[in-house]
């Protein structure tokens, strides 16, 4: 799959006037990210494209549990003899 804001994958946000148009494409053109803006006056906004961008997920690392450490489940035995 095509990451976002590429040529094959360009973001898509809807605006509703000219004014707020020029403000999206500028943060586009600044990071470098292929778009398509649509202006529709009667329809809310939608930039969640861009925020997705402005605010990527970043994936949970969970820590390694020891073998000798508490057990992450609350039984108070260490994780080898309990869930391990």
């Amino acid at each position: 799959m095509a990451k976002l804001g590429t040529e094959k994958k360009p973001a898509i946000v809807r605006v509703q006037n000219e004014r707020r148009a020029q403000e999206i494409s500028s943060i586009f053109d600044k990071n470098g990210w292929k778009f398509i803006v649509g202006i529709e006056p009667d329809k809310p906004e939608d930039i969640s494209d861009l925020e997705k961008l402005l605010n990527p997920v970043k994936p949970i690392q969970s820590a390694k549990i020891g073998r000798n450490a508490p057990c992450p489940c609350g039984s108070g035995k260490k994780y080898k003899k309990c869930c391990g």
